[in-house]
């Protein structure tokens, strides 16, 4: 029988049959598409013909097409879906495919004829689209160590195999952990709690097979537990166990891995000629200098600390009242701050939880995307890999323009965090193929499921990722979408979040679960005025992260990355009530791969541009304004990374912008 994942799929939009797909599938159907990859590799490399753009770079655009319909649905249901089964494989499958592209990257015959193109590229007559290719294909085996000969180029493939297998390795210790701990609840235990902590834990608990209601490590369910329950010992025990992830000792420790990871891309960089991963990894960022990284950081950190402080102090004081001595800890900060916001905005997040319906937010961020882009979103009946997925076909005025999914719960064999991802990128060449878009969260369970007001924000943040690959309109795959310098694809996401906090939007879409009546005008004005609550407190967690990971990868690899986290935080004062957002063990933004090392800050830096960005439509009067939205899609969303990021802004823009609308956008400006 022909194997599904490498049969033509004649399904809707031809999506992936997952109905049809068993994980007996992906091996044999990874080695084919696997070695017909290598044949259209060699097939370019030892091509009798002189090089061309067409029969060099436009081949390689068009090679792999089997490869990647077979890790695009492997990699999907093995981030959102695991099993034994699937973690097995991709053990096996991470260092073949690191090897592969190792084999690629010092392919000497193919470097010749990219080089070659390259050297005669102001002869070709190129469209800038291709230009751009040409200057990303070139570059990439370059960076890639295609230069290097010899023992550095041996070298240079164990490593990048190594790092492979060590990434896979510190993602399922990392999901091991968050999946085997829970922490059981007495009814007794539940006292205190709102009705939606309980429903989450008593969901959580049926997950488990606990018998009862539990408490998981899964963000939606461990913070809402630390802001409402009063019961220190318990919150306690919570917070050491979320902090602990990774760090636990035995077979799913990552402290030993984080080190090996560090001094491998220390390495890495060397034999490439850079004096640091940092200095190697920033090069074709907006950033493009660890200076310019820590520049920004250190902006935000100082007025970031003080606000901290002061909330600090304040939360202490209550703790005491309550009868609590000793010093402010991190598993009182959430529960105090909780506290201090219903007292101080009268808004309480037990209240407030209703009117954010899962549905509704949803429904929110389509009609958004319909009233800026003209959007439209049509449910499909379609098999997909877990029964909570749903998708949607995306049309514009009556034209197929991608399809959607989302997957949105947690559970026990998903790694935490949410994400976007194309399952099918959006490009024109070999053929015009349309994006399959996915998002992937993380929300407690429900009937029906109630949204944190940082949920919500989260479901917009990944949908302005999906926007900027289903309205990608590029030539080649390769540039389309998110494939973009790391520390611009920030930016659809974090400014698509502003849409969240427009007054109207709210008032629309914000209704109660029970009642089905609008968010009180009262409440919502206490939204919105609340928007910058604890503003200190989320800026030093996040910063602290982005310089413990700016500091591992622009000086020596630390033989103890522990011992220099406990350096870093020290030197900058770091609160003692107040954690990194990510320790090292759970790092996973940067020891799951390369995407984020040394780039965490990216975040930040897109948030200068968010900012500023938004401000664009408050200064038309209109946060649903035409012309400025024609303008976002044909600047910024339309082009993917087929232009310098730096250019696609001034675009929109008119010009690069400063820290102060980032200071000012989360309270902190002086």
């Amino acid at each position: 029988m022909t194997n599904p994942l490498l049969s033509d799929w004649t399904t809707p939009f031809q999506l992936a049959p997952f109905s049809a797909i068993s994980d007996e599938d992906f091996a044999p159907a990874f080695e084919e598409a696997l070695s017909a990859h290598k044949a259209e590799i060699a097939a370019i490399s030892d091509n009798p013909e002189p090089p061309t753009f067409a029969n060099t770079v436009e081949a390689l655009e068009a090679a792999g097409v089997a490869l990647d319909k077979v890790l695009s649905v492997f990699f999907t249901v093995a981030g959102a879906d695991s099993n034994p089964a699937r973690q097995a494989l991709q053990r096996e499958f991470s260092p073949k495919l690191a090897q592969h592209s190792a084999e690629i990257a010092s392919n000497k015959a193919l470097f010749a004829r990219i080089a070659e193109v390259w050297e005669a590229r102001d002869g070709l007559d190129l469209t800038d689209e291709q230009a751009r290719v040409l200057m990303l294909t070139h570059r990439g085996f370059v960076r890639g160590g295609a230069a290097l000969t010899g023992d550095q180029d041996a070298r240079m493939q164990e490593i990048k195999g190594r790092l492979a297998v060590l990434g896979t390795e510190f993602t399922q210790n990392l999901l091991a952990d968050e999946r085997e701990w829970f922490m059981e609840l007495t009814e007794a235990d539940l006292e205190g709690l709102p009705g939606f902590v309980v429903d989450s834990a008593r969901s959580a608990g049926e997950e488990k097979g606990a018998g009862g209601p539990v408490v998981t490590l899964s963000r939606s369910l461990i913070v809402p537990f630390l802001q409402f329950s009063p019961r220190r010992d318990l919150r306690e025990k919570a917070f050491q166990a979320w902090g602990a992830r990774g760090a636990n000792g035995g077979e799913t420790d990552n402290r030993a891995i984080a080190a090996e990871i560090l001094a491998l891309r220390e390495e890495r960089a060397k034999l490439l000629g850079y004096d640091t991963f940092a200095d190697y990894k920033l090069e074709t960022e907006m950033a493009k200098t660890p200076g310019a990284v820590r520049d920004l950081l250190m902006a935000v950190w100082e007025p970031a600390k003080a606000r901290a402080e002061a909330d600090a102090a304040v939360l202490t004081e209550m703790m005491q009242a309550d009868g609590v001595n000793g010093p402010l800890e991190p598993w009182d900060w959430r529960y105090y701050a909780e506290k201090r916001r219903k007292a101080e905005h009268d808004l309480d997040e037990a209240t407030l939880k209703p009117y954010l319906q899962l549905d509704r937010m949803i429904e929110a961020a389509f009609a958004c995307a319909n009233r800026l882009f003209g959007l439209e979103f049509t449910p499909l009946d379609v098999p997909l890999y877990h029964p909570d997925c749903r998708a949607w076909e995306v049309t514009r005025e009556g034209a197929h323009v991608a399809v959607f999914i989302g997957d949105y719960f947690a559970r026990g064999s998903k790694r935490s965090g949410a994400w976007c991802s194309a399952m099918r990128g959006q490009a024109k060449f070999p053929e015009t193929q349309a994006p399959v878009v996915i998002n992937v969260c993380n929300f407690a369970k429900g009937e029906p499921a109630l949204l944190s007001y940082d949920d919500a924000r989260t479901l917009f943040h990944e949908f302005g990722h999906a926007l900027h690959q289903m309205l990608s309109d590029v030539t080649y795959e390769s540039v389309s979408g998110t494939s973009v310098a790391r520390d611009f694809v920030e930016l659809p996401s974090q400014l698509y979040e502003h849409w969240l906090e427009v007054p109207e939007v709210l008032a629309e879409f914000a209704t109660h679960a029970e009642t089905g009546e609008t968010m009180p005008q009262e409440m919502l004005e206490k939204v919105l005025g609340a928007a910058n609550f604890d503003m200190g407190f989320q800026t030093v967690e996040y910063v602290a992260s982005a310089l413990v990971d700016l500091a591992f990868h622009e000086g020596a690899a630390p033989a103890d990355p522990m011992a220099k986290q406990a350096e870093v935080l020290e030197a900058l004062g770091m609160p003692r009530a107040i954690t990194m957002r990510h320790a090292t063990p759970h790092f996973a933004h940067v020891f799951a791969g390369d995407g984020y090392s040394s780039g965490y800050y990216s975040y930040m830096w897109s948030e200068v541009m968010d900012a500023d960005a938004f401000e664009a439509f408050t200064e038309a009067g209109d946060a649903f304004d035409a012309e400025t939205a024609q303008a976002l899609e044909a600047h910024i969303l339309s082009n993917g990374g087929s232009v310098e990021a730096d250019d696609l802004y001034v675009r929109f823009r008119g010009r690069l912008p400063g820290v102060e609308a980032l200071l000012k956008g989360r309270g902190l400006a002086a």
